[in-house]
């Protein structure tokens, strides 16, 4: 006889329905994305992938899960970040979603903190320092500790305060960050190793923090205190990091100690757009995750609705010899016909030359202004061609940096021509005598007043009342120098060099972060080498509307106007153009000569590059310009001249990018 065995069924559940058609909203990675809600999921959101969107979505499919909202963290790197997804997550589900606990690392250590200030030895009232208040207090211990009468040069206040912020951000010591970026005051090290020892005391006693020190005590708090953590995971049971290739050790050890109870923890990032190093950033913490915590699931979108195929294919072409990198491979439905354009022009201004004209070019085919872009790796990259841009009338706006001109050791040299071509020029005459040491704002006014007001003009300074005074040997110095400005027998080149040698000792005593404004300087005279006639110089240098040219750090709503866009790479990160020029392609300028000793250090530039190119949706422009035989002052670029290796891995000049020769009119 056959015997039937009679299984146990499974009920079967009815389908629940949802408000939003999330399949009809989302690709399939970023689907998959939202559907998962429990343990710790890793998402790898290539450029242009729609990574806020899926952010969105997600809290909204919390929500609808029927998760309490207060019970979900959101963190994001700005406050602005974190209410934009909010909203937009309130418009296509409803307003429960504006409840969720949402904002930046320093705002939610502020909320803790305040709750469990005692158990780490603040009162629950303390109050939070802002930049200039910490620069104040700095300079209170300095001066308490006689380090302001000290004979040697000793660094400033602002300059102490990044180095012990970039010390924390960095988990780096005191020393390394002296010995990376202020190699001239490691014989300090163990006065601001004090110094730093006594601002921390100074702000414990009187319960205040800074910046720094909200992340410092709400990591200290969850170490330290098991049952304040327990608490916090519990009622926090599903948190969401944005960015997370942007994290530092310490944001990403708080965000651990959090999720320690639960794992429902998800962070979305691209680890190859992770360039944000010198501010602490820690390209670990993205590579790592899988590792802190082992069950993780890692998901990655790599469908782009930004940039044509042709810029992903050299994007693509980029990142893939990484060294160490997450695979993927971005695709879009934008095929477009158009291969990146690569340019090698015969020097800096024909590079200034070809973007001016192709700008123009690009305006009449209907590509606004503020559509289009140029990039560079260091804000002085773009001084030529600030100028260029000045001469011939085109408005733009600069995001990281000064503007050229608006810098002040630029100012500075430029006082000392104005004067040399107008003698009566007030201002210039007040900024150039209080370089001078021992000359104050009120001895200043009244040498400017003798030489411009009494009409005594340059030999003022040769009278016999500045003798014995504590500044004669500054004004005998200024005086030989305005003496050989104003020879018209010397010619353009050697004045200015003649500038420089006089300048830069003053330059070294003035800033101390003066070897990052060589480069300026060196910028300063190529330009000027192009003129025969200083007048011509300082008359297009600065006849640029005020109004037509702005610099930030970052860019705002006011600002869509229409205007060209110069940015750094880093301040270009999250925002994209119709046409990108990405300029100076020169190994040494890109990547940079500071990041060739290290291979992370390298691989990072090759992020930068990678960001930088991702920006293009249509019109991807790669420019080298040649720099053999050029003259350079400071020679700390000296010897430059290949191609950036970037581009010669693969074949990348062979096969993704159409070459452009460029050739003068006749």
């Amino acid at each position: 006889m056959k015997k039937y065995k009679l299984k146990k069924l499974v009920k079967s559940e009815a389908k629940k329905e949802y408000k939003i058609k999330y399949e009809l909203e989302l690709n399939s990675a970023q689907l998959k994305t939202v559907e998962t809600l429990k343990g710790p999921l890793l998402v790898i959101a290539g450029a242009g992938t729609g990574k806020t969107r899926t952010l969105i979505y997600r809290v909204a499919r919390l929500v609808e899960e029927g998760i309490n909202p207060e019970n979900i963290l959101l963190l994001t790197f700005t406050r602005k970040a974190s209410q934009e997804m909010l909203k937009r997550a309130s418009q296509i589900l409803d307003n429960r979603c504006g409840k969720i606990a949402g904002g930046t690392f320093h705002s939610f250590g502020n909320l803790i903190l305040r709750k469990y200030a005692q158990l780490i030895g603040f009162n629950n009232k303390f109050t939070i320092l802002d930049r200039s208040d910490s620069e104040d207090v700095i300079n209170i211990i300095r001066t308490n500790l006689g380090y302001n009468k000290k004979e040697v040069r000793f660094p400033k206040k602002n300059t102490i305060l990044n180095i012990i912020s970039k010390a924390i951000n960095k988990s780096s010591s005191i020393e390394e960050i002296l010995e990376q970026e202020y190699p001239h005051f490691t014989d300090n090290i163990i006065d601001i190793e004090k110094i730093k020892e006594e601002y921390v005391k100074y702000k414990k006693v009187r319960s205040i923090m800074d910046y720094d020190d909200l992340l410092i005590y709400l990591k200290l708090l969850l170490e330290e205190h098991n049952t304040v953590k327990s608490r916090l995971s519990n009622f926090y049971k599903y948190i969401m990091v944005d960015e997370y290739q942007d994290t530092n050790k310490l944001q990403a050890d708080i965000v651990s100690l959090l999720a320690s109870e639960h794992k429902n923890i998800m962070v979305v990032g691209d680890d190859s757009q992770s360039i944000y190093s010198f501010r602490g950033a820690n390209f670990k913490n993205i590579i790592d995750f899988p590792s802190l915590f082992p069950d993780t699931k890692v998901i990655t979108i790599e469908e782009n609705y930004r940039s044509t195929q042709p810029v992903l294919d050299l994007t693509n072409e980029i990142i893939k010899y990484g060294r160490e990198k997450y695979p993927k491979k971005l695709f879009t439905r934008r095929e477009g016909e158009e291969k990146p354009v690569y340019i090698e022009t015969e020097s800096e201004n024909y590079q200034s030359q070809f973007i001016v004209q192709k700008i123009l070019e690009l305006r009449e085919e209907g590509v606004p202004l503020d559509d289009i872009a140029v990039l560079f790796r260091s804000a002085w990259h773009s001084n030529d061609l600030e100028i260029e841009l000045t001469s011939h009338n085109i408005p733009f706006i600069k995001y990281g940096g000064f503007k050229f001109i608006e810098t002040a050791h630029v100012k500075d040299i430029l006082a000392h021509l104005k004067i040399s071509v107008n003698p009566m020029d007030t201002i210039s005459w007040f900024r150039v005598l209080l370089l001078i040491p021992k000359i104050g704002p009120k001895t200043a006014e009244n040498i400017t007043g003798e030489v411009v007001d009494n009409k005594k003009g340059i030999e003022f300074l040769k009278e016999h009342r500045h003798n014995k005074k504590k500044y004669e040997s500054g004004i005998k110095e200024l005086y030989t120098i305005l003496q050989v400005l104003i020879n018209k027998k010397i010619p353009l080149e050697d004045k200015v060099k003649s500038l420089l040698d006089y300048y830069i000792p003053v330059l070294k005593i003035k800033y101390d972060d003066y070897n990052k404004r060589f480069n300026d300087l060196d910028s300063l005279s190529k330009i000027i080498g192009r003129y025969d006639d200083l007048e011509k110089f300082l008359v297009d240098i600065t006849l640029d509307p005020a109004e037509l040219s702005h610099v930030d750090t970052e860019p705002s709503e006011k600002d869509r106007e229409e205007r060209l866009i110069l940015s750094t790479i880093h301040s270009a990160k999250g925002l994209e153009w119709n046409s990108v020029f990405v300029i100076f392609l020169v190994d040494g300028f890109f990547p940079s000569a500071y990041s060739l000793e290290s291979e992370e250090q390298v691989e990072e530039e090759r992020r930068l590059l990678y960001v930088a190119t991702t920006r293009a949706k249509e019109n991807l422009y790669l420019i080298k310009p040649g720099l053999e035989g050029s003259s350079n002052y400071f020679s700390s670029y000296c010897g430059f001249s290949k191609i950036s290796r970037f581009l010669e891995e693969g074949d990348i000049l062979e096969k993704y990018v159409e070459k452009w020769i460029l050739e003068d009119e006749e």
